[in-house]
């Protein structure tokens, strides 16, 4: 016998002060943000959509810190899930320079003296990306040194061992012959490749596919490829809007851009399939 159909249900939407929406997403307060600095229309897709990747780049860090101290503590398949997590980050990352990548020279000039010596070379955030990433130097706190706060989370950030560091230790844990000349290296510094962990990965890769180093070398591999296309999309989104110009902040614009496209993140993941 056919029960009779429930009627349907109806949204609360009576509520003794804001909403529990607003409450957890707190919309209104990121609704505020916003504050172009001219009146050309095209101002608030370049700000909302430099905004929204400053998010990106916060949850970026997130994940990569909690990859980090699972793999410190040998637990392998969360530090995966947070990798696997950050690649669908890193994909919506990518995404945000939809609204901006096809401006041309004479529309990004409208607002462009507007930003002053702003760049995005000076967030705070995509520096932690960066140095969890193995992109490290002493010198790029300079930016920071007058507020005090973000100094000092910067300064802990480069003290400490970088994603890839981690995952070096949890190998040699595991029995692979990584030189201690890379474990014991200055975290501090920029991550350089070395021949005995491209050595390590051609081992890796040259043996069960189903290990779970391997699991985690295609990880990496596919966090490394999403940071590439991040880093080439800036390139050709700022080269169509400007061209060879210096850029905002005294950078060198493009050419600084092109370096870093050059450079690949966990190197020796990507050498050591060359000799598999």
């Amino acid at each position: 016998m056919s029960q009779p159909s429930q009627p349907p249900m109806s949204p609360q939407l009576e509520f003794e002060a804001t909403t529990p929406y607003e409450d957890y997403v707190r919309a209104e307060v990121l609704s505020s943000l916003q504050r172009p600095l001219t009146d050309d229309p095209g101002e608030p897709a370049f700000l909302i959509t430099t905004q929204v990747m400053e998010l990106w780049f916060t949850l970026l860090v997130h994940e990569w810190e909690a990859a980090a101290r699972a793999l410190r503590r040998d637990d392998l398949p969360t530090a995966l899930a947070a990798l696997e997590r950050s690649t669908h980050e890193l994909a919506s990352l990518n995404a945000s320079w939809e609204p901006i990548a096809r401006l041309t020279p004479a529309q990004f000039n409208r607002y462009r003296k507007a930003l002053g010596e702003a760049s995005g070379f000076q967030s705070a955030m995509y520096r932690r990306v960066e140095f969890l990433l193995g992109e490290k130097s002493t010198a790029l706190l300079v930016p920071y040194r007058n507020v005090p706060r973000t100094y000092a989370r910067l300064e802990k950030a480069l003290h400490e061992p970088t994603l890839y560091d981690e995952v070096l230790h949890w190998l040699a844990r595991r029995g692979h012959a990584v030189p201690d000349s890379v474990l014991t290296r200055d975290v501090s510094a920029r991550y350089e490749p070395d021949p005995g962990v491209e050595d390590v990965w051609q081992r890796i890769y040259a043996g069960d596919q189903s290990a779970d180093e391997c699991r985690l070398g295609e990880s990496l591999t596919e966090v490394a490829e999403r940071v590439w296309r991040w880093r080439n999309d800036h390139l050709v989104a700022t080269r169509r809007a400007m061209g060879a110009k210096p850029g905002t902040g005294g950078s060198a614009g493009v050419a600084w851009l092109e370096k870093r496209a050059r450079k690949t993140v966990f190197p020796e993941v990507w050498t050591a399939r060359g000799r598999v």
